[in-house]
């Protein structure tokens, strides 16, 4: 009899442990996915980041262009 309810309660005890390990590993690749969506996100966004400055710098460039062009063609005028 005492055999039998130390049998039960160690059933009990190692599917309730299986119930945590499953729950464990549910809740562990639920984490892993959203740090690797995380990190995709990071990238891609920091790839855009690098664009825009490029984009900002390429414009940066040819705003000054312009500026020297125009100062060398009209300067003497305005300020001379």
């Amino acid at each position: 009899m005492a055999d039998d309810e130390t049998r039960k309660l160690l059933e009990e005890i190692r599917d309730i442990q299986r119930e945590h390990l499953a729950e464990y590993r549910r809740v562990t690749e639920q984490s892993l996915d959203l740090q690797r969506r995380a990190v995709k996100r990071q990238e891609q966004l920091g790839g855009m980041y690098r664009q825009v400055v490029m984009i900002g710098g390429a414009a940066a460039i040819v705003l000054l262009v312009l500026l020297i062009f125009l100062l060398a063609r009209w300067g003497p005028r305005l300020f001379g």
